[in-house]
């Protein structure tokens, strides 16, 4: 298991270093520059600029010089807030954004694992037919599609639930959860319900049927473990997405989270903010799925026992 663990961080690293490269070299290609504005800046002003940026140097050197900042920590300043580094600017950002992404996985787990168990139960049922026509839509239905609808309905028509702000008004947390939580409690459905029929099929399952133990026993504490390791193994990327997918529903919902400084960042071309965070949620991303995989390893020993080989 340790072997398998320090196998898996060491993975971590060339990846990390490729998504660096990447974005490195796609922001720089791109047309125009950080002080590029409506206005026109003096030619002598954005030759300081660039000097004081190191932005005139070769992107050879340009790389290096981000690569050894960025091994000590340093995201380096943001072009758009001169006065404040990228580093402080996701700090300020980033508990707004896990905030959201906590509440949405949370809704997306209980919704999608207790559609997928009741769906499991009687297949090819009205019930079956009925949750599963939910999660696909669920599936199909874009955030900013659904984000637009969920304020017209139940901000605007009903006028039950307030539309934008954060930790403003009671209740405004529950749309926007719901908005970015709903397409992953659909794969949550569909993935529970396929491994809730996989393990109702295992013998065991029915041995415990014919030794009298009860349906609710049964499901609960011989079938669910079994059935929720598709999601254990989704729970990593899905956390990731939600956060990294959040900023579509923090510009409907104007939430002063993370989102807003990367939208911010792409549209002023604000090189070290886009690489910190692009590096910032690719970090997340690995970092969940290393934490999925530890997990399935825990819940399922012929797993740890493939490893300890």
């Amino acid at each position: 298991m340790l072997k398998y663990i320090l196998l898996r961080l060491l993975t971590a690293i060339p990846v990390l270093f490729f998504v660096v490269l990447m974005t490195f070299v796609l922001v720089r290609l791109a047309p125009g520059g950080p002080f590029d504005a409506e206005r026109a800046v003096p030619a002598q002003v954005l030759e300081n600029l660039n000097k004081r940026y190191h932005l005139d140097d070769p992107m050879p050197v340009q790389f290096g010089n981000y690569v050894w900042n960025l091994l000590q920590g340093d995201f380096g300043p943001s072009y758009k807030y001169p006065s404040r580094t990228v580093t402080e600017l996701i700090a300020t950002g980033l508990p707004t954004t896990i905030e959201l992404g906590f509440y949405a996985l949370c809704f997306a787990a209980f919704l999608g694992i207790i559609s997928g168990v009741f769906a499991a139960l009687k297949p090819n049922s009205w019930q079956d037919y009925s949750f599963m026509s939910v999660a696909m839509i669920g599936i199909c239905l874009p955030s900013f599609v659904l984000g637009p609808l969920m304020i017209l309905l139940f901000g605007i028509q009903f006028e039950w639930l307030p539309v934008s702000g954060w930790d403003v008004s009671p209740g405004d947390k529950i749309l926007p959860s719901i908005t970015l939580g709903a397409a992953y409690a659909a794969y949550v459905a569909r993935l529970t319900r396929g491994g809730m029929l996989e393990i109702m099929s295992q013998d065991y399952i029915r041995t415990a049927r014919a030794k009298g133990v009860s349906r609710f026993n049964v499901v609960v504490h011989h079938a669910l473990r079994g059935a929720l390791m598709p999601v254990v193994a989704f729970a990593g990327p899905a956390a990731a997405g939600l956060l990294s997918g959040s900023f579509v529903v923090e510009t409907i919902f104007q939430i002063p989270g993370l989102g807003r400084f990367y939208l911010q960042a792409a549209f002023n071309r604000d090189y070290t903010m886009i690489l910190g965070t692009t590096i910032f949620f690719a970090s997340l991303i690995i970092f969940f799925n290393f934490v999925a995989d530890i997990l399935q390893a825990w819940m399922n020993p012929k797993l740890r026992q493939s490893l300890g080989k």
